[in-house]
């Protein structure tokens, strides 16, 4: 392994279009004969009458239908197994509050491909094996925890395990182990920022933190330069999802422009969410994923829900996989108020440009006198007593707010630690709004 090399995997980091394209096309055909193994696609390609050998092209990906999250509950639990169930090692679940599980399974060879991909995106944003990385994810189900556990070891890092939870021994190993990498939530880091505040550590100075890895929860630009400017390093956008394994599906590299999806994985489609026709790059819409190197259960043209749009297809790093934009929400997670379509980022990018605010936020809708209406609670920075500055604080925010969301929310800014705490993905929306039959 080159140290000094910024590819872990340059036979693939640095296709060309050309040669990513004619991968994808081999793969894809291959993924497509495998899935035959499967009596969910078996059954779907059999429906419509399209075989294997009809897909000749990348465009002829179109002809396949969509596979979507209630697809894989409607077969729970191995319904969509590609594989016989005795050469899987390991699967991986939702939570299943709203129904079955989703579930997702790996063979040996889709661990190891998953670390590779894992290793990859580190790799990418300078970590070497002399780094240590310190995981504060949950183990287990949630695919955070042994994604990026995996990942690092392949990569070489001394890991740290800590799992989610307990600030005051995530911080304790940061100063102790000489943590130099950290993978959170953003909303975590924030908390970990003041939980180092009232103890007296500053970031910068008592700790070897460099690298922060942040995803699993929509954040704003704004929200990124915030936690970069409080703990002193760089913040990388992380893209994953356990229906595509886990972490390591995209990665920001050092540019910070835009997440680099490895397209020798996955073919990479934006659709409109009604329509499902592809949209012109540049514009948003869905993103669908088909995997193309997993054994145990691939997936062809999985709608993900997520919200994004194409930057481009080269980057000054040397990269020419697709990079797309951060995450813009759900499709699914969309508030519509008054008949606008809101989204919970478009009000934290607002609020994270005012630095007398802090981090933490709630929305909240319901109804009053039939009217659906929106309530933004957000914490002050450091609790003040100036009436005449709150006020005329408040009224700035309502009016910015109301030039992005075009209505006008009510605006309370309340005493610093006042609002819930997750030291998981944090609760960004309660919708409290009647619902009339």
């Amino acid at each position: 392994m080159n140290i000094e090399s910024e590819f872990l995997h340059p036979e693939m980091e640095t296709l060309s279009r050309a040669e990513i394209e004619k991968l994808q096309l081999k793969r894809l055909q291959e993924t497509v004969k495998h899935c035959m193994n499967s009596p969910f696609y078996k059954k779907r390609f059999e429906e419509i009458g399209l075989k294997p050998e009809d897909i000749t092209s990348l465009e002829d990906i179109k002809k396949i239908p969509f596979t979507t999250k209630q697809d894989l509950r409607d077969t729970y639990p191995f319904g969509m197994a590609s594989v016989p169930l005795r050469e899987c090692v390991r699967l991986h679940s939702s939570s299943g509050t709203t129904g079955n599980p989703t579930v997702i399974l790996h063979t040996q060879k889709d661990l190891d491909e998953w670390a590779n991909a894992v290793a990859r995106c580190l790799w990418m944003v300078g970590l070497r094996p002399d780094d240590v990385f310190q995981n504060s994810s949950g183990y287990g189900m949630f695919t955070g925890g042994l994604g990026f556990q995996y990942g690092a070891e392949r990569l070489g890092m001394l890991t740290v395990p800590a799992a989610a939870g307990n600030s005051l021994r995530q911080i304790k190993f940061f100063t102790d182990f000489g943590t130099t990498a950290v993978h959170a939530v953003p909303s975590y880091v924030t908390r970990l920022y003041e939980v180092m505040q009232q103890q007296g550590i500053d970031p910068r100075k008592d700790t070897k933190l460099k690298v922060l890895a942040i995803g699993a929860e929509p954040h704003s630009e704004e929200q990124r330069k915030r936690i970069e400017d409080m703990m002193g390093v760089k913040a990388y956008n992380s893209f994953g999802m356990s229906e595509m394994c886990g972490p390591g599906v995209a990665f920001e590299c050092k540019e910070q422009n835009g997440l680099h999806f490895w397209e020798d994985y996955y073919i990479v489609e934006i659709v409109d969410p009604e329509t499902l026709e592809p949209v012109p790059d540049g514009e948003i819409g869905e993103l669908v994923l088909t995997t193309l190197n997993r054994e145990a259960m691939p997936l062809l043209r999985y709608r993900t829900r997520d919200l994004t749009r194409v930057l481009g297809k080269t980057c000054l790093c040397g990269r020419n996989h697709i990079r797309l934009d951060r995450m813009r929400g759900r499709s699914d997670d969309m508030m519509v108020l008054r008949g606008v379509n809101i989204f919970p980022i478009q009000i934290e990018k607002i609020l994270m440009q005012y630095p007398e605010l802090g981090s933490n936020y709630l929305i909240t809708l319901t109804t009053d006198d039939n009217n659906d209406n929106m309530t933004v609670e957000v914490e002050l920075a450091e609790n003040s007593n100036e009436t005449e500055q709150i006020q005329k604080l408040t009224k700035n925010i309502t009016r910015a707010l109301k030039d992005e969301i075009l209505l006008t929310p009510f605006v309370k800014l309340v005493a610093k630690g006042s609002l819930p705490v997750s030291e998981g993905k944090a609760v960004r929306v309660v919708d409290k709004r009647k619902v009339y039959l």
